[in-house]
């Protein structure tokens, strides 16, 4: 099954206390409606020391969970960023994903 967003891409925060910022996919929830994005919506955890498991305790920044909704895909047109929605369609009877703004295709190998 094909889904709009996969590990590794490259989106855009639209909404937030992170708004306009860009960064990585990092992981997807096993539901597929949160995502983590590497460098985006740190919080501080405040990590107790656990010395026989080797835990070192501390504040420790950590990376928290983002709706689906509060992300989009992007694509530069004359050094603009441009918010696109992602489409699918057969390539050499392959199913891909497309950006719906310029048509450029997503991750083709």
């Amino acid at each position: 099954m094909t889904y709009k967003f996969n590990v590794n891409d490259k989106v855009i925060i639209i909404s937030g206390k992170d708004k306009g910022k860009e960064g990585i996919i990092k992981n997807i929830s096993k539901n597929r409606n949160k995502v983590i994005i590497k460098g985006i919506n740190l919080v501080f955890k405040h990590q107790k020391s656990i010395p026989s498991n080797n835990i070192i305790g501390g504040i420790l920044k950590k990376e928290k969970w983002i709706d689906i909704s509060n992300i989009s895909h992007f694509c530069f047109i004359l050094n603009k960023k441009k918010l696109s929605r992602v489409g699918f369609k057969y390539v050499n009877n392959k199913k891909v994903r497309y950006l719906k703004y310029n048509n450029s295709i997503l991750n083709y190998k």
